[in-house]
């Protein structure tokens, strides 16, 4: 069971609230789904993730097919039992995992051939393949296998890429068995509109449940991410979600919510918080530095999460500079509780018609610590008290 409904568009904007659902659940957009790619969110257990507020997770099926391997995973009755988690999955084809190990494959219109990186073997997918494994993970939300180019790339090899691409989605399109679960196809095309456009159109032919724009977050800064952004969502259908693939900074969540972009993905959150950097409504922050070894307040002073109510500055600074795991599991669950938080707020402000003055005013606050006035103003119902 899967569907996709737009709720409201924000008169002023592109930024739209929408409902997907699945057969575990609901999912309201614009969301952050946190990245858990062998099967676990790092640091966080399921139960941890649900009290946040956490809609869907991530997991990789490059991965996961290597370790544990589909058939454990299947023995075990899908990824959701597996890794005791009872709401929605969306699961990555491993595309890539398999374009950031250039040397260790082999890439041809059958498919991609590749070294794994765990144990040296060697390992042949097709696109049905991906499908199929993802099949029997169990996962709400799958992905086709897609080539994503470096940046920057010649026009040729990503037109070369891109018409791989497209003909690797109609593969995984012809075994697709529609039982439940949706499949989404990946528009690429790197940084050429001409591409991103003719990707799209052949992808909107397929008619695929939903549509991801790929190949962003390669190295390209972030005017050029939302010019993509500008140059794709217009060719694609108005119905179905739009999921721009591994973005987490709070500045181009918020700048491409405003583009019409419905989900999202990224490690950031939780590998910045296990580093030591926090995200707060005033910008971010770096725990490990020293200032913060005697301030017994808050990391955020007006955020509700379990962290904030429990714990302080100088508490953290103290756990991470002592290599403690408890200082990294409170770091992530408040990164995590922060881009939830940010998530509901703007679709409470999208409702209301007012995201264009929410961003401004969180991204002025963000960007100038200290002017925490502004940002009040702008969450008063929201961020204000759920942090």
């Amino acid at each position: 069971m899967f569907s996709f409904e737009v709720l409201h568009e924000d008169k002023n904007t592109g930024a739209r609230v929408g409902r997907i659902t699945t057969s575990h659940g609901i999912i309201d957009t614009p969301v952050f789904m946190p990245v858990g790619t062998q099967g676990t969110v790092k640091t966080m257990t399921p139960e941890e993730l649900g009290e946040i507020g956490v809609q869907a997770v991530l997991a990789n099926t490059y991965h996961l097919s290597l370790r544990p391997g589909y058939p454990i995973i299947e023995a075990a009755g899908g990824l959701h039992r597996f890794m005791h988690w009872d709401r929605p999955i969306l699961t990555d084809s491993g595309g890539y995992q398999i374009f950031s190990m250039a040397k260790l494959r082999q890439v041809s219109e059958d498919g991609v051939e590749f070294q794994s990186h765990f144990d040296g073997s060697r390992r042949f997918f097709t696109p049905g393949d991906i499908v199929r494994m993802q099949e029997i993970l169990g996962a709400d939300i799958m992905m086709v296998l897609d080539e994503c180019t470096s940046y920057p790339c010649s026009y040729e090899d990503a037109r070369k890429s891109m018409k791989l691409t497209s003909l690797w989605a109609e593969k995984s399109k012809a075994v697709y068995k529609n039982n439940g679960q949706a499949l989404f196809g990946i528009v690429q095309g790197n940084f050429y509109p001409d591409l991103r456009e003719e990707s799209s159109r052949a992808l909107v032919e397929l008619d695929f449940p939903g549509y991801a724009l790929g190949g962003v977050s390669v190295g390209e800064d972030r005017s050029m991410r939302q010019k993509v952004v500008d140059e794709t969502v217009p060719f694609l259908p108005e119905g179905k979600p739009r999921y721009l693939m591994g973005v987490g900074d709070p500045e181009d969540i918020v700048g491409t919510v405003e583009r019409g972009i419905d989900m999202f993905d990224c490690v950031l959150p939780t590998r910045n918080a296990r580093s030591g950097c926090i995200f707060t409504r005033n910008g971010r922050m770096s725990i490990r530095n020293s200032k913060y070894r005697d301030q017994f307040i808050p990391l955020d002073e007006k955020c509700d999460c379990y962290t904030c109510r429990n714990y302080t500055r100088a508490y953290l600074h103290h756990l991470f500079r002592c290599r403690e795991i408890l200082g990294l599991r409170l770091n992530t669950w408040h990164n995590l509780h922060f881009i939830n938080s940010l998530m509901k707020e703007m679709r409470e402000s999208i409702l209301q018609d007012r995201f264009a003055e929410y961003k401004q005013d969180f991204l002025r606050c963000y960007k100038e610590p200290g002017s925490s006035l502004a940002f009040e103003h702008a969450g008063e119902k929201s961020l204000s008290s759920n942090g």
